[in-house]
């Protein structure tokens, strides 16, 4: 039964077989991975992991036009089988392409429904902060994504072309005491 858990360095050899079948050089939605993160050593993974753990915490000044967010990672027992992140704002470059929430799930593990739970559960904490809407962005020809986020109540706004190509941009409204989504998964 997957879960959703906060980045932890005990899944090091999880995660780094996870990026593998992603392939060497491909962007994995949800993870919070910068280009200047060093991820193969245990010193580095452990402080890649701090950093994502420190910026889930308002309380914690980030730099620059950062905003806070929450991370976890989709994990069946051992398996680290994607990543979902919650910002906890929106800066322009956020408003304009990437959204409040971004999510990916590795290659051998799609087509399973992995997406649609975690973006559900991830809803759920958005609500927890008092978020009323979510931006959820995907890419204009991610078929199964966009599913995802129209499974969820997503409304398009408009596609864009951006630097990053053209996305699709949903708005998801959040209600307080909304019931379950159908097929969301209880206890994980």
């Amino acid at each position: 039964m997957p879960e959703l858990v906060a980045p932890t360095v005990r899944l090091h050899a999880a995660w780094r077989e996870a990026r593998d079948d992603w392939g060497p050089g491909v962007h994995e939605d949800g993870f919070g991975l910068l280009p200047s993160d060093e991820v193969d050593t245990p010193a580095g993974f452990a402080a890649w992991v701090d950093r994502l753990a420190g910026e889930s915490d308002p309380a914690r000044p980030l730099g620059g036009d950062r905003v806070h967010c929450t991370y976890r990672w989709i994990v069946d027992g051992d398996r680290v089988l994607g990543g979902i992140a919650l910002r906890h704002g929106l800066n322009d470059f956020l408003l304009r392409i990437g959204g409040h929430i971004g999510y990916g799930v590795r290659p051998s593990a799609r087509r399973r429904g992995l997406a649609t739970w975690a973006l559900g559960r991830m809803l759920g904490e958005a609500r927890a902060l008092g978020l009323a809407r979510v931006l959820v962005t995907c890419e204009v020809d991610n078929v199964a994504s966009a599913r995802t986020i129209e499974h969820h109540g997503g409304v398009l706004e408009d596609v864009r072309d951006t630097e990053l190509g053209a996305v699709r941009r949903y708005w998801i409204e959040l209600r307080s005491s909304s019931p379950p989504v159908s097929g969301e998964r209880r206890g994980c």
